[in-house]
């Protein structure tokens, strides 16, 4: 499998195959070769119907039946690769060569990739582009770089300062204690404090210890998993409890939930009643819902655990075995390759449940869980020790 970018005779061509077939697509319009003209590239694929955009002119392929997931599990390289007789010779229309000229602001599945000394992992001669210690985007959300003297200065939009416009105005004054986020609300023309695990308070300066997660809705979980290299990720086991009064909400997510092509377990409530969805590969999402009981959104306590053999799936939901599946005789994929993540109430702030789980679920949890252990293990997962914010204790009132 491989995708790649490429210019070949002044036009811009996109090449991916999926493991069947190679699709080409190549602009309409050729690219001003005059060194000093930027242009803006979109490319792409969603399942196997790829997309070329030059400059606002968009070309697309449509689907035909066959592969739809990129399996590469590879580097990504920019402008080269280390050794060009790696390039598959159906990627590129003529023999490999590297790209001469400037790139700037790479996206990939919505993240940038910071094209700095420091952040890639490998790379070799490159230079600055843009010859000036402005760049680009050093002065952050939409601030003007002016060259000075002694370096450069930003001009900030209203509601940013700072020296790179990084800070809001609301929050350039805040009381948020060491261990907390500040969140600006520039309705209200002032800030909230987001806590990390283990704080709490106003401004997160009261520290707390808890065994009962309780979660409000914009709060989440993060938790590595120290034994992921030595797991057997042909059969997983994600068990917990958990309390709620909402009809909606993710539960748990096991994967790193980075791209579209990641495998994961998710469990978690929908009108009311649990919903688990397995993914081992080909983003072939299986849903499976439990509707025997009317709901599990009734405040009291349920203990749920899913194991997964290979592709037989089986939900226990209060000690009972609710659902048992095979989501794949074909046994194609067998293994849960979830990265060693855990997610708990939702994702990192800032990121949707229903975007990031392309509406699987519609929401953050509210609610309180416990007694998370993962696979076979003796312990439970110290859930404080994990990342997190907004989680508070939920030990009162037990």
């Amino acid at each position: 499998d491989f995708l790649s970018v490429s210019l070949v005779n002044g036009f811009t061509q996109l090449r991916y195959n999926l493991g069947d077939k190679t699709v080409i697509l190549q602009t309409i319009q050729k690219v001003h070769a005059n060194g000093n003209t930027w242009h803006s590239l979109n490319a792409g694929r969603v399942g196997n119907e790829g997309y070329l955009d030059l400059d606002g002119v968009n070309i697309t392929q449509k689907a035909r039946p066959g592969m739809n997931a990129l399996d590469t599990h590879t580097d990504f390289f920019v402008g080269g690769v280390s050794s060009l007789n790696l390039v598959n010779p159906m990627a590129i229309e003529n023999g490999p060569r590297g790209f001469t000229g400037c790139i700037r602001e790479i996206v990939i599945n919505n993240r940038e990739l910071k094209l700095t000394v420091t952040d890639p992992k490998g790379g070799a001669n490159i230079g600055d582009c843009d010859g000036t210690v402005c760049g680009y985007t050093v002065c952050k959300n939409n601030g003007t770089c002016q060259v000075e003297n002694s370096g450069f200065s930003c001009s900030c939009p209203q509601d940013w300062t700072g020296t790179m416009c990084e800070q809001s105005t609301h929050c350039s004054q805040n009381m948020c204690g060491p261990q907390a986020l500040c969140i600006p609300q520039p309705s209200s023309f002032s800030y909230t404090c987001v806590c990390a695990l283990g704080w709490t308070g106003k401004y997160c300066t009261s520290k707390i210890k808890f065994y009962i997660a309780k979660f409000v809705g914009n709060s989440y979980i993060k938790y590595t998993d120290p034994y992921y290299g030595k797991r057997d990720l042909q059969y997983s086991r994600l068990s917990l409890n958990f309390t709620t009064n909402e009809t909606e909400g993710l539960i748990a997510w096991m994967g790193k939930s980075e791209d579209e092509d990641n495998d994961f377990l998710a469990i978690g409530l929908a009108n009311g009643t649990l919903k688990v969805v397995i993914n081992l590969g080909e983003r072939i999402s299986v849903p499976l819902m439990h509707s025997k009981y009317f709901t599990c959104s009734d405040e009291k306590w349920h203990f749920v655990s899913v194991v997964q053999n290979q592709t037989c799936i089986k939900v226990y939901l209060d000690e009972e075995l609710i659902l048992f599946e095979d989501i794949d005789p074909q046994r194609k994929y067998t293994a849960l390759n979830y990265g060693g993540i855990c997610y708990f109430g939702g994702f990192e702030i800032g990121r949707k449940v229903n975007i990031v789980t392309t509406g699987l679920y519609q929401k953050e949890f509210v609610g309180k869980i416990k007694d998370v252990v993962l696979f076979q293990d003796s312990k439970k997962i110290q859930l404080m020790k994990a990342e997190g914010y907004n989680v508070y204790d939920g030990n009162s009132g037990n």
